[in-house]
């Protein structure tokens, strides 16, 4: 006969403390980071599983941080839970994960276990080919929202493990310590932040949206990543008419749809050529609009199609300027590519799989930059851009493999 209430096996602790370690992330109210926690880490973690066992655990309140959103005006409010906190919510995660994800429609993309945002990219391209018209949404403030009684009512169906509904509850009404000091109440939403929000709120648009779309517009396809979510019609009309009762659905159940972030979008191409004031829309770093494009016979004609957006080439530029590469003078060439590959490897696969040449202007940037580097470190070629420009040239046909975009041929623009 077991001693606690509640069986946990360790094993899973210990698996969710691997998972947390993997995604990193900041400390918490308490300032415990990551590496502070594995200072003593068996009795941390057997600390964490006896509480979780014997049904004692609380988790103490989420540290509240401001994120600036793309308009330098709005900000978005992240709950980063302690790190303990974290690898309590994946041992959950990893107990409810079975029961609920089967339960998932495939036009469901965020958040999920192999199914990617490239995923949700490329069904909205083929989809955009077949329907005039798209009705682009996004629900303002979803994690800070929810409404804990019909959330729950949602978990309730799907989970039945004792111990998880039980922490579940507790995480959901646990306060947030906000930036000024002050110690807020919960009583809606799911900290954006937190390791079980993203599952929940998965599973409470799975019943707000994704079967009443099914259930009630069986004809319209649609896609969701997380808030983000289409809707594809076939003339203005059903268009208007399907933003009428989303908008109506959404605020029976709490939500509400963001007014700057929601629109209809007329997807205008070789043959659809009517005049509508709307005719791109951004989607998962993706823009969606007219574009020229070529036919397997070389032939160009207008298609509406995705590729890297303005704001996306933005904030990777802004990450380009932060790092400050022109100051890595202690650093060689060679070290520079082993830092820097790695991230150019990860713009690439994700932007690159659609209008791939979009990315030129980033390849470019990243040159100049290099150019930059090279007039700081070598004092011959200082305020001699040209000369240093020709200088990287000549490394760049030599080793084409130091830097990914280079090994791809763009090895262009150093001056």
């Amino acid at each position: 006969m077991s001693a606690k209430p509640f069986h946990i096996p360790k094993q899973q602790v210990m698996q969710a403390y691997r998972l947390v370690k993997a995604n990193a992330g900041a400390a918490g109210v308490d300032q415990q980071s990551l590496a502070d926690f594995e200072e003593d880490l068996k009795n941390n973690l057997y600390r964490l599983w006896n509480r979780l066992s014997s049904g004692s655990y609380f988790p103490p309140a989420v540290k509240g941080v401001l994120i600036p959103k793309k308009t330098a005006s709005e900000f978005r409010l992240l709950g980063v839970p302690t790190v303990a906190d974290r690898i309590a919510q994946m041992v959950v995660k990893l107990q409810i994960e079975p029961d609920i994800e089967p339960h998932f429609l495939d036009d469901s993309y965020g958040y999920r276990p192999n199914k990617s945002a490239l995923d949700a990219i490329g069904v909205t391209r083929e989809r955009c080919w077949n329907y005039d018209w798209v009705l682009e949404f996004d629900i303002k403030g979803l994690f800070d929202n929810i409404p804990h009684d019909l959330l729950l009512k949602a978990v309730y169906k799907h989970v039945q493990c004792p111990w998880a509904l039980l922490y579940l509850e507790r995480w959901l009404n646990a306060p947030t310590l906000m930036p000024n000091g002050e110690v807020v109440a919960r009583d809606r939403g799911c900290p954006q932040g937190g390791v079980v929000s993203p599952i929940l709120s998965n599973l409470f648009l799975h019943y707000v949206f994704d079967t009443w779309m099914v259930r009630n517009h069986p004809q319209t396809p649609w896609c969701r990543y997380a808030d983000d979510g289409l809707t594809h019609c076939q003339s203005y009309e059903s268009a208007k008419d399907m933003l009428r009762v989303l908008t109506q659905r959404f605020e029976e159940c709490g939500l509400e749809l963001h007014p700057a972030k929601t629109q209809i979008v007329y997807c205008k191409d070789a043959n659809r050529k009517g005049q509508y004031p709307v005719r791109y829309f951004d989607f998962l770093g993706y823009t969606f609009r007219p574009r020229s494009t070529r036919n397997r016979n070389g032939q160009l004609f207008l298609s509406f199609s995705p590729a890297l957006s303005r704001s996306a080439l933005k904030s990777m530029a802004s990450n380009l300027r932060k790092s400050q590469l022109r100051n890595w003078t202690h650093c060689t060439i060679d070290d520079i590519g082993k830092r820097f590959n790695p991230v150019l490897r990860g713009w690439i696969n994700y932007y690159g799989r659609y209008r791939p040449s979009a990315l030129h202007a980033l390849f470019r940037l990243f040159n100049r930059a290099l150019v930059s580097w090279v007039m700081a470190k070598y004092r011959r070629f200082r305020n001699k851009k040209t000369r240093a420009g020709q200088y990287l040239a000549r490394i760049a046909e030599a080793r084409p493999e130091l830097f990914v975009h280079w090994h791809m041929g763009k090895r262009d623009a150093f001056v």
